[in-house]
């Protein structure tokens, strides 16, 4: 099993509700990315996401597009996430998962990205650009080295992919719960519940889910029928504002990130 896996054995056992920051290395700088993952696991965060910059993100809205421009213009590589990475997975209790487009993996080399991200302390990957149909070499590579391979689905998803992809999913199922990218909602879609509820019968594997959940009453209305918990462009949002207040900044998102976690015990 991996870090992901007994985490959510855990978390099963104790009838608990994951939560799931999403965080972009490297915004502003990785210093910053560093301080505030070590406050998020203070704070009580289950796991978190890491984004891994991409210049043409998949799904993504302007704010974490945005989060990701300014940490390719400070010259962000994965190389330098890795390192970051193994500097502070040491020190902390939730696992790290990657949010990572494929085209970076390929790039870098498939086996090797595996390698140096378990060498750096990153449980598994979410590779939003890699079809389920397409990903059966890579996810072959994951599971060789027990390193979780997350799939999505999503509200267009139909009822044969939808098992087909829970399926085939390592550590957890991302539910995309809005057609369209991310970014903050008043609301989240009444069809959610009985979507959640369906694909939940069909797999014993975790179902979390993001996209447009930005404030603790939404996390709660969740709790019921999720696993786990996604939020962040609601993060990122704070990132973008701070206007270099590093510490005033870490304090904020930790705040937020106490009131999530609250809502879902």
């Amino acid at each position: 099993m991996t870090a992901i896996d007994e985490l959510f054995a855990k978390l099963n056992s104790n009838n608990q509700t994951a939560f799931m920051p999403f965080v972009t290395a490297g915004d502003p700088n990785l210093k910053f990315t560093s301080d505030l993952l070590l406050e998020l696991d203070r704070a009580g965060c289950n796991l978190v996401e890491l984004g891994f910059p991409y210049s043409d993100p998949i799904a993504d809205g302007p704010v974490i597009q945005e989060s990701y421009t300014r940490a390719l213009s400070n010259g962000i590589t994965v190389e330098k996430i890795f390192e970051m990475v193994t500097d502070v997975s040491g020190k902390m209790q939730m696992p790290i998962v990657s949010m990572v487009s494929f085209a970076l993996i390929f790039r870098y080399g498939p086996e090797k990205f595996i390698a140096d991200a378990k060498g750096a302390g990153i449980s598994g990957a979410i590779v939003p650009d890699l079809p389920v149909d397409e990903s059966g070499s890579f996810a072959n590579l994951c599971q060789l080295h027990n390193f979780n391979l997350v799939q999505l689905i999503t509200p267009t998803t139909i009822d044969e992919r939808a098992v087909q992809i829970a399926n085939s999913s390592t550590g957890f199922i991302y539910y995309v719960s809005v057609s369209g990218i991310t970014g903050e909602r008043n609301e989240l879609p009444p069809e959610l519940t009985r979507r959640l509820t369906w694909l939940r019968e069909k797999t014993k594997t975790p179902v979390c889910v993001g996209f447009g959940i930005s404030s603790p009453e939404q996390a709660a209305g969740l709790k019921p029928i999720a696993d786990g918990v996604i939020v962040g462009s609601a993060i990122v949002k704070r990132i973008a504002n701070a206007n270099g207040d590093h510490d005033g900044c870490v304090n904020e998102i930790t705040t937020f990130a106490k009131q999530m976690v609250d809502a879902l015990v």
